[in-house]
């Protein structure tokens, strides 16, 4: 049973705080899902602590993880086309079956992604990006290509940028940032050794850390200023680390088109960068 059609059945049964909040996430699931549990808590008339304690008392650790619950019942009432499945990805598959396995679970991990993370949060990111001297992003395995993707994108927005994949080079770089830098690292996991000793050592030059994991409660969000989380498939190692690398990639995106709408002179920046780079090209 859908976490949406189990808050229905018993909403009968709650307690009038309950009830409130229960039936304004099953009038609204889209809604809910834009919200912050203190912006839930505003639209219900209750507080932020009956958010939370209403998720618990579904067998949700917080709210973060009701509403990826409730993205994923979501998901699920979305009629994808004839013969498209969401599951792992097994050895007897067929071309056709393991394509649409592997969109259906692309999809999903983006999709969840961008529902678990609040405006407001987003907003606090675009803030520190926004106003940053430098910006060191972070990140090793698949982490580090997101991480290389983002960099050359906030470089085309003329962003003071530091990033390599050697992890002896981002804990070098790591050691000069300053109170008016951001630490912007990714690790699914949030146990990476070479990303936590770079965001504690950010933490103590004073610089701000931006942090993209998963949902579950983790060493380095715990470091974090603002901590952004990416959902990935946890079915299986060769799976995760695909989806999890999409809805890092989604992330960073959303990100980015949102810097450039801020800035002025963005689209400046960006036709300088393609000019500089079609005089390499060869007709």
């Amino acid at each position: 049973m859908s976490v949406l059609k189990k808050i229905h059945a018993t909403l009968d049964t709650m307690a009038p705080a309950d009830r409130q909040i229960g039936q304004f996430i099953v009038d609204n699931p889209d809604e809910m899902l834009r919200l912050s549990s203190a912006a839930l808590a505003e639209q219900t008339g209750r507080s932020q602590s009956s958010v939370v304690k209403f998720s618990q008392k579904l067998g949700y650790p917080g709210y973060q993880q009701l509403k990826l619950a409730v993205s994923e019942a979501k998901a699920q009432q979305w009629q994808a086309p004839e013969g498209m499945v969401h599951g792992s990805i097994e050895r007897g598959d067929g071309y056709l079956t393991v394509m649409q396995k592997l969109i259906a679970s692309k999809l999903a991990s983006m999709q969840q992604t961008m529902s678990v993370n609040s405006e407001q949060t987003i907003g606090k990111v675009l803030e520190l990006l926004d106003k940053a001297e430098r910006i060191h992003l972070a990140g090793v395995s698949a982490s580090a290509l997101v991480a290389r993707d983002f960099s050359i994108k906030l470089m085309k927005l003329g962003r003071n940028v530091l990033q390599d994949s050697d992890s002896h080079v981002q804990l070098a770089s790591a050691s000069s940032l300053g109170p008016k830098d951001v630490l912007f690292a990714l690790s699914y996991s949030g146990t990476s050794i070479e990303t936590l000793r770079i965001a504690v050592l950010a933490r103590a030059r004073g610089a701000r850390v931006v942090v993209v994991t998963s949902l579950k409660d983790n060493p380095l969000s715990g470091i974090a200023d603002v901590v952004l989380h990416s959902v990935g498939d946890d079915d299986g190692v060769r799976s995760s680390s695909i989806t999890v690398r999409d809805a890092q990639l989604a992330l960073t995106d959303l990100l980015f088109i949102l810097l450039v709408q801020r800035q002025p002179d963005a689209n400046d920046h960006i036709h300088k960068s393609e000019t500089a780079v079609s005089a390499l090209k060869v007709d």
